[in-house]
Protein backbone atom coordinates (compact mmCIF):
# COMPACT_ATOMS: atom_id res chain seq x y z
CA UNK A 1 0.00 0.00 0.00
CA UNK A 2 1.32 3.39 -0.72
CA UNK A 3 1.48 6.36 1.22
CA UNK A 4 1.01 10.07 1.04
CA UNK A 5 4.44 10.90 1.36
CA UNK A 6 4.53 13.34 -1.33
CA UNK A 7 1.09 14.25 -1.57
CA UNK A 8 -2.14 13.01 -0.14
CA UNK A 9 -3.52 10.47 -2.00
CA UNK A 10 -6.94 9.88 -2.71
CA UNK A 11 -9.82 6.83 -2.85
CA UNK A 12 -12.88 5.90 -2.24
CA UNK A 13 -14.83 3.08 -0.70
CA UNK A 14 -15.98 1.01 -3.27
CA UNK A 15 -19.20 1.47 -5.04
CA UNK A 16 -19.87 3.99 -7.72
CA UNK A 17 -22.94 4.64 -9.37
CA UNK A 18 -23.87 1.58 -12.12
CA UNK A 19 -25.00 2.83 -15.43
CA UNK A 20 -28.28 2.44 -16.67
CA UNK A 21 -27.70 -0.13 -19.37
CA UNK A 22 -25.79 -2.37 -16.34
CA UNK A 23 -28.88 -1.89 -14.39
CA UNK A 24 -31.25 -3.05 -17.12
CA UNK A 25 -28.86 -5.96 -17.67
CA UNK A 26 -28.80 -6.54 -14.09
CA UNK A 27 -32.80 -6.50 -13.67
CA UNK A 28 -32.75 -9.28 -16.60
CA UNK A 29 -30.59 -11.39 -14.85
CA UNK A 30 -32.28 -12.03 -12.09
CA UNK A 31 -35.89 -12.57 -14.32
CA UNK A 32 -33.22 -15.29 -16.28
CA UNK A 33 -34.02 -13.00 -19.55
CA UNK A 34 -30.25 -12.71 -20.34
CA UNK A 35 -27.76 -15.42 -20.76
CA UNK A 36 -24.46 -15.41 -19.41
CA UNK A 37 -22.34 -13.82 -22.29
CA UNK A 38 -24.47 -10.53 -22.62
CA UNK A 39 -24.70 -10.20 -18.68
CA UNK A 40 -20.87 -10.15 -19.14
CA UNK A 41 -20.41 -7.88 -21.78
CA UNK A 42 -22.42 -5.09 -19.88
CA UNK A 43 -20.48 -6.21 -16.46
CA UNK A 44 -17.12 -5.40 -18.30
CA UNK A 45 -18.11 -1.96 -20.48
CA UNK A 46 -19.72 -0.96 -17.11
CA UNK A 47 -16.01 -1.63 -15.46
CA UNK A 48 -14.38 -0.20 -17.87
CA UNK A 49 -15.77 3.06 -18.07
CA UNK A 50 -16.14 3.03 -14.65
CA UNK A 51 -12.50 3.08 -13.88
CA UNK A 52 -12.13 5.55 -16.60
CA UNK A 53 -14.06 8.12 -14.70
CA UNK A 54 -12.43 7.65 -11.14
CA UNK A 55 -9.09 8.75 -13.33
CA UNK A 56 -10.94 11.24 -14.92
CA UNK A 57 -12.48 12.31 -10.91
CA UNK A 58 -8.44 12.70 -9.52
CA UNK A 59 -8.71 9.47 -7.58
CA UNK A 60 -5.58 7.71 -7.77
CA UNK A 61 -6.33 4.19 -5.84
CA UNK A 62 -9.75 3.04 -8.37
CA UNK A 63 -11.74 -0.56 -8.10
CA UNK A 64 -14.01 -1.69 -10.18
CA UNK A 65 -17.02 0.42 -8.67
CA UNK A 66 -18.77 -2.50 -7.94
CA UNK A 67 -20.34 -3.06 -10.89
CA UNK A 68 -21.19 -7.05 -10.83
CA UNK A 69 -22.27 -7.45 -7.43
CA UNK A 70 -26.20 -6.74 -6.42
CA UNK A 71 -24.23 -5.02 -3.19
CA UNK A 72 -21.75 -5.55 -0.80
CA UNK A 73 -22.46 -7.80 1.27
CA UNK A 74 -25.56 -10.08 -0.67
CA UNK A 75 -23.52 -10.90 -3.56
CA UNK A 76 -21.84 -13.78 -1.50
CA UNK A 77 -25.02 -15.84 -1.81
CA UNK A 78 -24.13 -16.65 -5.60
CA UNK A 79 -20.50 -17.69 -4.16
CA UNK A 80 -21.32 -19.82 -1.27
CA UNK A 81 -23.34 -22.41 -0.42
CA UNK A 82 -25.47 -22.68 2.32
CA UNK A 83 -27.81 -19.33 1.85
CA UNK A 84 -31.01 -20.75 0.39
CA UNK A 85 -33.61 -20.51 2.53
CA UNK A 86 -36.76 -17.98 2.56
CA UNK A 87 -35.87 -14.27 2.68
CA UNK A 88 -35.85 -12.45 6.16
CA UNK A 89 -35.17 -9.56 7.72
CA UNK A 90 -32.23 -9.97 9.48
CA UNK A 91 -31.27 -6.76 10.94
CA UNK A 92 -33.35 -3.56 12.24
CA UNK A 93 -33.13 0.32 12.15
CA UNK A 94 -34.05 1.60 15.65
CA UNK A 95 -33.04 4.49 15.20
CA UNK A 96 -35.35 5.18 12.04
CA UNK A 97 -38.01 3.53 14.35
CA UNK A 98 -37.94 6.16 16.56
CA UNK A 99 -39.09 9.09 14.28
CA UNK A 100 -41.56 6.65 12.04
CA UNK A 101 -42.96 9.71 10.20
CA UNK A 102 -39.29 10.90 8.42
CA UNK A 103 -39.11 6.61 7.88
CA UNK A 104 -41.86 6.70 5.91
CA UNK A 105 -41.02 10.02 4.20
CA UNK A 106 -38.03 9.01 3.26
CA UNK A 107 -39.06 5.76 2.02
CA UNK A 108 -41.26 7.53 -0.53
CA UNK A 109 -39.45 10.02 -1.43
CA UNK A 110 -36.70 7.56 -2.25
CA UNK A 111 -39.16 5.08 -3.65
CA UNK A 112 -37.37 2.37 -1.59
CA UNK A 113 -38.79 0.92 0.52
CA UNK A 114 -39.65 -2.22 -1.44
CA UNK A 115 -36.31 -2.03 -2.62
CA UNK A 116 -34.50 -1.65 0.91
CA UNK A 117 -37.25 -4.36 2.30
CA UNK A 118 -35.94 -6.70 -0.85
CA UNK A 119 -32.08 -5.86 0.02
CA UNK A 120 -32.29 -6.14 3.79
CA UNK A 121 -34.13 -9.56 4.00
CA UNK A 122 -31.33 -12.11 1.84
CA UNK A 123 -31.94 -15.69 2.10
CA UNK A 124 -30.99 -17.10 6.05
CA UNK A 125 -28.54 -19.67 6.08
CA UNK A 126 -29.89 -23.18 6.38
CA UNK A 127 -26.78 -25.17 5.47
CA UNK A 128 -23.01 -25.27 5.53
CA UNK A 129 -21.60 -21.97 4.28
CA UNK A 130 -19.20 -23.40 1.68
CA UNK A 131 -17.33 -21.85 -1.76
CA UNK A 132 -19.68 -22.69 -4.28
CA UNK A 133 -17.64 -20.11 -7.40
CA UNK A 134 -14.43 -19.93 -7.57
CA UNK A 135 -14.76 -18.27 -11.19
CA UNK A 136 -16.88 -14.91 -10.34
CA UNK A 137 -13.82 -13.09 -8.09
CA UNK A 138 -11.57 -14.53 -10.64
CA UNK A 139 -13.21 -12.54 -13.39
CA UNK A 140 -14.18 -9.41 -11.33
CA UNK A 141 -10.07 -9.28 -10.96
CA UNK A 142 -9.80 -9.91 -14.82
CA UNK A 143 -12.16 -6.93 -15.75
CA UNK A 144 -10.22 -4.88 -13.22
CA UNK A 145 -6.92 -6.01 -14.72
CA UNK A 146 -8.06 -5.00 -18.41
CA UNK A 147 -9.93 -2.03 -17.53
CA UNK A 148 -7.06 -0.37 -15.89
CA UNK A 149 -4.45 -1.39 -18.58
CA UNK A 150 -4.27 1.74 -20.19
CA UNK A 151 -5.07 4.23 -17.30
CA UNK A 152 -2.52 6.32 -15.02
CA UNK A 153 -3.69 5.80 -11.09
CA UNK A 154 -1.38 4.55 -7.76
CA UNK A 155 -3.07 1.21 -6.82
CA UNK A 156 -6.13 -1.23 -7.82
CA UNK A 157 -8.30 -2.16 -4.74
CA UNK A 158 -11.74 -4.65 -4.95
CA UNK A 159 -14.08 -5.32 -1.90
CA UNK A 160 -15.12 -8.05 -0.44
CA UNK A 161 -17.60 -9.02 2.53
CA UNK A 162 -16.24 -9.85 5.86
CA UNK A 163 -17.26 -12.63 7.98
CA UNK A 164 -18.91 -10.21 10.39
CA UNK A 165 -21.07 -8.23 7.78
CA UNK A 166 -22.14 -11.72 6.37
CA UNK A 167 -23.55 -12.87 9.17
CA UNK A 168 -25.05 -9.77 9.77
CA UNK A 169 -27.15 -9.94 6.82
CA UNK A 170 -27.92 -13.37 6.49
CA UNK A 171 -29.60 -15.21 9.82
CA UNK A 172 -28.35 -18.06 11.06
CA UNK A 173 -30.43 -21.36 11.16
CA UNK A 174 -27.68 -24.41 10.93
CA UNK A 175 -24.95 -23.31 13.24
CA UNK A 176 -25.44 -24.24 16.54
CA UNK A 177 -23.38 -20.90 18.21
CA UNK A 178 -22.96 -17.65 16.39
CA UNK A 179 -18.68 -17.91 16.94
CA UNK A 180 -19.51 -21.45 14.53
CA UNK A 181 -21.59 -19.52 12.19
CA UNK A 182 -19.12 -16.52 11.86
CA UNK A 183 -15.81 -18.76 11.66
CA UNK A 184 -17.43 -21.32 9.13
CA UNK A 185 -17.63 -17.82 6.69
CA UNK A 186 -14.84 -17.03 7.54
CA UNK A 187 -13.05 -20.50 6.28
CA UNK A 188 -15.35 -19.97 2.91
CA UNK A 189 -14.10 -16.42 2.34
CA UNK A 190 -10.92 -16.65 2.79
CA UNK A 191 -10.68 -18.16 -0.76
CA UNK A 192 -11.88 -15.12 -2.41
CA UNK A 193 -9.60 -12.77 -0.15
CA UNK A 194 -6.39 -14.42 -0.90
CA UNK A 195 -7.61 -14.50 -5.03
CA UNK A 196 -7.52 -10.76 -4.52
CA UNK A 197 -4.63 -10.35 -2.93
CA UNK A 198 -2.71 -13.21 -4.79
CA UNK A 199 -3.91 -11.02 -7.71
CA UNK A 200 -1.34 -8.11 -6.34
CA UNK A 201 -4.81 -5.80 -5.68
CA UNK A 202 -5.13 -4.05 -2.35
CA UNK A 203 -7.86 -6.52 -0.50
CA UNK A 204 -10.56 -4.49 0.69
CA UNK A 205 -12.70 -5.98 3.68
CA UNK A 206 -16.33 -4.05 4.36
CA UNK A 207 -16.86 -4.44 8.23
CA UNK A 208 -19.97 -2.48 9.21
CA UNK A 209 -20.50 -5.21 11.70
CA UNK A 210 -17.95 -3.10 13.82
CA UNK A 211 -19.93 -0.23 14.16
CA UNK A 212 -23.36 -0.09 12.26
CA UNK A 213 -23.86 -3.46 14.17
CA UNK A 214 -24.49 -1.86 17.30
CA UNK A 215 -27.70 -0.89 16.61
CA UNK A 216 -29.30 -2.64 13.90
CA UNK A 217 -27.97 -6.17 14.85
CA UNK A 218 -27.59 -5.90 18.46
CA UNK A 219 -29.89 -3.38 19.85
CA UNK A 220 -30.89 -4.81 22.33
CA UNK A 221 -27.25 -6.19 23.97
CA UNK A 222 -25.38 -3.80 26.12
CA UNK A 223 -22.17 -2.25 25.20
CA UNK A 224 -19.66 -4.75 26.53
CA UNK A 225 -21.98 -7.28 24.84
CA UNK A 226 -22.02 -6.18 21.58
CA UNK A 227 -17.90 -4.80 22.35
CA UNK A 228 -17.30 -9.17 22.85
CA UNK A 229 -19.47 -10.25 19.35
CA UNK A 230 -17.08 -7.47 17.48
CA UNK A 231 -13.35 -8.40 18.77
CA UNK A 232 -15.67 -11.97 17.35
CA UNK A 233 -16.05 -10.90 14.41
CA UNK A 234 -12.43 -9.50 14.48
CA UNK A 235 -10.68 -12.32 15.33
CA UNK A 236 -12.77 -14.48 12.35
CA UNK A 237 -11.32 -11.78 9.73
CA UNK A 238 -7.99 -11.79 11.29
CA UNK A 239 -8.03 -15.73 10.60
CA UNK A 240 -9.30 -15.85 7.38
CA UNK A 241 -6.57 -13.34 5.84
CA UNK A 242 -3.49 -14.71 8.03
CA UNK A 243 -1.69 -15.16 4.68
CA UNK A 244 -2.03 -12.08 3.76
CA UNK A 245 0.59 -8.79 4.46
CA UNK A 246 -1.26 -6.75 6.42
CA UNK A 247 -0.43 -3.51 3.88
CA UNK A 248 -2.02 -5.11 1.57
CA UNK A 249 -5.49 -5.09 3.28
CA UNK A 250 -7.77 -2.17 3.72
CA UNK A 251 -10.93 -2.03 5.84
CA UNK A 252 -14.31 -0.04 5.65
CA UNK A 253 -15.94 1.04 8.85
CA UNK A 254 -19.78 2.30 8.64
CA UNK A 255 -22.32 3.37 10.64
CA UNK A 256 -25.07 2.64 7.92
CA UNK A 257 -24.53 4.34 4.47
CA UNK A 258 -28.54 6.15 5.01
CA UNK A 259 -29.48 9.92 5.84
CA UNK A 260 -31.56 9.26 9.03
CA UNK A 261 -31.53 10.27 12.75
CA UNK A 262 -27.90 8.12 13.37
CA UNK A 263 -28.37 8.75 16.89
CA UNK A 264 -27.82 5.32 18.39
CA UNK A 265 -24.54 5.08 16.39
CA UNK A 266 -22.07 3.79 18.53
CA UNK A 267 -18.88 6.05 19.15
CA UNK A 268 -16.22 5.48 17.78
CA UNK A 269 -14.00 5.85 20.80
CA UNK A 270 -16.11 2.62 22.52
CA UNK A 271 -14.52 0.38 19.28
CA UNK A 272 -11.50 1.89 18.09
CA UNK A 273 -9.38 -0.33 20.19
CA UNK A 274 -11.00 -3.27 18.48
CA UNK A 275 -10.78 -1.76 15.07
CA UNK A 276 -7.20 -1.57 15.90
CA UNK A 277 -6.79 -4.97 17.02
CA UNK A 278 -7.97 -6.01 12.78
CA UNK A 279 -5.30 -6.94 10.81
CA UNK A 280 -5.93 -4.38 7.30
CA UNK A 281 -3.34 -1.83 7.95
CA UNK A 282 -5.04 0.83 6.11
CA UNK A 283 -8.94 1.79 7.92
CA UNK A 284 -11.65 3.93 6.19
CA UNK A 285 -14.16 5.38 8.45
CA UNK A 286 -16.57 7.88 7.92
CA UNK A 287 -15.43 11.60 9.37
CA UNK A 288 -17.54 14.16 7.38
CA UNK A 289 -21.27 13.16 8.36
CA UNK A 290 -23.19 15.03 10.81
CA UNK A 291 -22.99 12.43 13.38
CA UNK A 292 -18.82 11.28 13.32
CA UNK A 293 -17.63 14.83 11.85
CA UNK A 294 -15.95 15.45 15.54
CA UNK A 295 -14.58 12.23 15.60
CA UNK A 296 -11.41 13.19 14.65
CA UNK A 297 -10.63 13.88 18.05
CA UNK A 298 -10.34 10.32 19.27
CA UNK A 299 -6.83 10.51 17.40
CA UNK A 300 -6.12 13.20 20.16
CA UNK A 301 -6.11 10.54 22.39
CA UNK A 302 -5.42 7.32 20.86
CA UNK A 303 -2.09 6.71 19.25
CA UNK A 304 -2.07 5.40 15.77
CA UNK A 305 -0.22 2.19 15.57
CA UNK A 306 2.93 2.16 13.86
CA UNK A 307 1.77 0.91 9.74
CA UNK A 308 -1.87 1.92 10.16
CA UNK A 309 -3.16 4.70 7.67
CA UNK A 310 -6.74 6.80 8.36
CA UNK A 311 -8.72 6.99 5.26
CA UNK A 312 -11.23 9.22 6.65
CA UNK A 313 -14.52 10.25 4.75
CA UNK A 314 -14.01 13.88 3.35
CA UNK A 315 -17.41 13.95 1.08
CA UNK A 316 -20.83 12.51 2.00
CA UNK A 317 -22.25 9.64 0.78
CA UNK A 318 -26.06 10.57 1.54
CA UNK A 319 -26.32 14.11 0.01
CA UNK A 320 -26.23 16.03 -2.95
CA UNK A 321 -24.05 18.86 -1.73
CA UNK A 322 -20.73 19.18 -3.91
CA UNK A 323 -17.92 19.66 -0.57
CA UNK A 324 -16.11 22.84 -1.11
CA UNK A 325 -12.03 21.97 -1.37
CA UNK A 326 -11.15 24.24 0.98
CA UNK A 327 -13.81 22.29 3.22
CA UNK A 328 -12.25 18.63 2.49
CA UNK A 329 -8.64 20.38 2.68
CA UNK A 330 -10.04 21.67 6.56
CA UNK A 331 -11.15 17.99 7.21
CA UNK A 332 -7.92 16.44 6.06
CA UNK A 333 -5.61 18.46 7.71
CA UNK A 334 -7.54 18.01 11.07
CA UNK A 335 -6.04 14.06 10.64
CA UNK A 336 -2.92 15.01 8.96
CA UNK A 337 -1.92 17.23 12.48
CA UNK A 338 -2.50 14.11 14.24
CA UNK A 339 -1.22 11.48 12.69
CA UNK A 340 1.22 13.04 9.98
CA UNK A 341 0.82 13.31 6.35
CA UNK A 342 2.13 9.86 5.25
CA UNK A 343 -0.93 8.12 7.47
CA UNK A 344 -3.67 9.59 6.05
CA UNK A 345 -5.76 9.12 2.52
CA UNK A 346 -8.23 11.17 1.70
CA UNK A 347 -11.64 8.79 1.10
CA UNK A 348 -15.59 8.51 1.07
CA UNK A 349 -18.39 8.36 4.18
CA UNK A 350 -19.08 5.23 2.38
CA UNK A 351 -20.20 3.78 -1.23
CA UNK A 352 -22.25 6.17 -3.81
CA UNK A 353 -24.20 2.45 -4.90
CA UNK A 354 -24.58 0.25 -1.98
CA UNK A 355 -27.43 -1.34 -2.75
CA UNK A 356 -28.28 -1.56 -7.11
CA UNK A 357 -30.52 0.76 -7.98
CA UNK A 358 -30.63 2.64 -4.46
CA UNK A 359 -28.13 5.72 -4.81
CA UNK A 360 -28.79 8.56 -2.66
CA UNK A 361 -26.57 10.74 -4.89
CA UNK A 362 -27.54 11.65 -8.80
CA UNK A 363 -24.53 10.36 -10.59
CA UNK A 364 -23.31 13.40 -12.13
CA UNK A 365 -22.88 15.17 -9.13
CA UNK A 366 -21.19 11.26 -7.59
CA UNK A 367 -17.76 12.20 -10.06
CA UNK A 368 -18.20 16.48 -9.37
CA UNK A 369 -17.78 15.12 -5.49
CA UNK A 370 -14.53 13.12 -6.14
CA UNK A 371 -13.79 15.68 -8.34
CA UNK A 372 -13.89 18.29 -5.24
CA UNK A 373 -12.04 15.75 -3.06
CA UNK A 374 -9.07 15.52 -5.57
CA UNK A 375 -8.71 18.93 -5.21
CA UNK A 376 -9.13 19.15 -1.71
CA UNK A 377 -6.35 16.91 -1.12
CA UNK A 378 -3.80 18.79 -3.37
CA UNK A 379 -4.73 22.08 -1.69
CA UNK A 380 -4.55 19.75 1.86
CA UNK A 381 -1.09 18.47 0.07
CA UNK A 382 0.44 22.15 -0.50
CA UNK A 383 -0.52 23.67 3.07
CA UNK A 384 1.39 20.71 5.22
Amino acid sequence: MKRSTERILTTHTGSLPRPPGLMEAMAARARGGIDKTAWADAVREAVGATARRQVEAGVDVINDGEMGKESYATYVRERLTGFEGEGEQSAQTPDMDDFPGYQEMMFASMGMKEGLQAAMAPPACVGDVKVKDRDQVRTDIENLRAASSQLAYEELFMSAASPGVIALFFANHHYPTREAYVGAIADAMRDEYEAIAGAGLLLQLDCPDLAMGRHIQFASADLEEFRRQARLNVEALNASTAGIDPDQMRMHLCWGNYEGPHHRDVPLADIIDIVLEARPNAILLEACNPRHAHEWAVFEEVRLPEGKVLVPGVIDSTNNYIEHPQLVAQRLSRYTELVGQENVMAGTDCGFGTFAGMGAVHPGIVWAKLEAMAEGARLASRAA
